[in-house]
């Protein structure tokens, strides 16, 4: 496992993924299905419980990209039901804030402390990936954080959203180490030509 103290001390910039990286994504998807299946539950009469249930199984089967598929024919929705998943999906007010993996805030916190910059560069629907930073317990790091959507210009695995962090904070990319989970990640590591570890290998 590394610590912060085991990095490269001359690395000056830490790119973050959001998802599964610094927060449980999961912790986000599963309230959106807790609310989508009120939403269910209030307008078609379906059990909340055994929806929600149903979701959250589908997930963990065949993964979030299924959900609305699989649960529109198990309990036969109207296709136009996909709108409402969807906008929950993206402006969703969750029940529950969503909080850091614990290593991941030492980590963040040591950055701090030492004066270095700390960047997130996330794939996916812009709206989401930043109603899911509102809805995140920083514990006081906001002002310390810079946020990049990639889908902006290209998702990761392209490099075109870290070329540009680069050139807009005049960083050198031996100086930056990248930190992520998904295989995408460490193919635009590589890509950019810039140092990866795999979020899992961290140790606060």
């Amino acid at each position: 496992m590394i610590r912060y103290s085991d990095l490269n001390p001359r690395k000056e910039a830490f790119i973050f993924e959001l998802d599964n990286v610094l927060y449980p994504e999961k912790d986000y998807l599963y309230q959106v299905y807790y609310l989508f299946a009120s939403f269910l539950e209030y307008t078609e009469q379906i059990d909340a419980k055994e929806a929600t249930d149903f979701m959250v199984a589908t997930y963990i089967d065949k993964g979030k990209y299924s959900v609305f598929d699989e649960t529109r024919l198990r309990f036969n929705l109207e296709e136009k039901y996909e709108a409402n998943f969807e906008h929950l999906n993206n402006t969703s007010k969750l029940p529950l804030k969503l909080f850091l993996f614990e290593d991941m805030l030492k980590l963040l916190q040591e950055i701090v402390i030492d004066r270095k910059k700390i960047f997130i560069v996330t794939n996916g629907d812009p709206g989401q990936q930043l109603n899911k930073i509102k809805q995140t317990d920083w514990n006081g790091l906001e002002p310390y954080l810079t946020c990049y959507f990639a889908n902006e210009t290209m998702p990761k695995p392209e490099t075109d959203c870290v070329d540009a962090l680069i050139k807009d904070h005049n960083l050198q990319r031996r100086n930056i180490l990248m930190i992520g989970a998904a295989e995408e990640d460490a193919q635009c590591a590589e890509a950019a030509g810039i140092d990866f570890i795999k979020s899992g290998e961290i140790n606060g």
